[in-house]
């Protein structure tokens, strides 16, 4: 009776023990939805859609406020700039698509890569994804600032600018988590550089990024973006730097679905690909560089 009742307390423990492992298996899954979209404003996050989804991009930038209701805080500005793209994912975590900006008239082709997925156990404590763009500036010869050849006065004359001269590049490292149900943060660093840049430009610049959300309703959060290009004096062709650019900083509400996103926003960067608004922005929050946003986002599953 006695070795009964030991192989029914064993039974017992070995199925208990392995009924907690399965049930740790099933609940260490990728954490739920750290982000609606995988755009946040300018920004990416670490989100990619489903397998075989496609994704329809609309951002708009209005011009700066600083000119108050004369043109209706920037509604009505000439500085305005728009992006159209298209996004899809062929395979699991990773994205790819092709854009088209106003600015410049950008064509821009990227990627984008989730590596790893934060999971409810936290035994991946954070989320990390690589995002890369290779854009050409599309715009006719004679609106370009500078040629590839200086004449003895150190004028640009006009010469034939080839498509490497029109490429620009952006990368980027994205870490990001999910502190709890309201709250998402998301910290990173990217490398620029423009083959062909004017006289007193650089070429390359290194980036820091931070950006988030707060959920303050099931379908509504405030979102804010910071980009930092940062000075370093290694790869500064220009001494000073007087033309560097200037911090983004955007600041918004979003609202979204299953299958959508509208995200409205201040902020700063003129420029609307990554590489443009590290490289390019003059616009200054501290003094009336601000200027009216919005990010639309939709959803197709195939």
């Amino acid at each position: 009776m006695k070795k009964y009742i030991i192989l029914l307390v064993v039974f017992a423990f070995a199925t208990q023990l392995f009924a907690q492992e399965e049930t740790e298996k099933v609940k260490d899954t990728p954490v739920s939805n750290p982000f609606e979209s995988g755009i946040l404003i300018d920004a990416q996050t670490t989100v990619i859609p489903d397998a075989k989804t496609l994704e329809f991009l609309i951002q708009h930038k209005f011009g700066t406020m600083d000119n108050g209701r004369s043109d209706l805080w920037g509604l009505y500005a000439p500085g305005a700039n728009v992006r159209l793209a298209l996004n899809y994912t062929p395979v699991k975590n990773f994205q790819i698509g092709i854009g088209q900006t106003k600015k410049n008239m950008y064509t821009d082709l990227n990627a984008k890569w989730t590596i790893f997925h934060q999971t409810e156990q936290n035994k991946v404590p954070v989320s990390v994804a690589l995002y890369g763009v290779v854009a050409v500036d599309g715009r006719n010869v004679d609106q370009f600032g500078t040629g590839k050849v200086v004449d003895t006065q150190g004028e640009a004359l006009p010469t034939y600018i080839d498509l490497n001269d029109r490429l620009s590049y952006f990368s980027q490292i994205i870490i990001g988590r999910k502190f709890c149900d309201w709250f998402s943060l998301q910290a990173g660093a990217s490398f620029t550089h423009y083959n062909m840049v004017t006289m007193d430009s650089n070429h390359d610049v290194v980036g820091i990024h931070v950006n988030g959300r707060v959920k303050f309703s099931p379908q509504g959060s405030f979102i804010f973006n910071y980009d930092h290009p940062l000075e370093i004096e290694s790869i500064t062709e220009q001494s000073p730097w007087d033309t560097k650019a200037k911090p983004n900083l955007a600041f918004g509400v979003e609202i979204f679905t299953f299958t959508h996103a509208f995200q409205i926003y201040v902020g700063t960067a003129d420029g609307i690909i990554p590489q443009d608004a590290m490289m390019n922005n003059q616009n200054d929050w501290k003094n009336k560089g601000l200027a009216l946003g919005f990010t639309i986002t939709r959803l197709w599953m195939f």
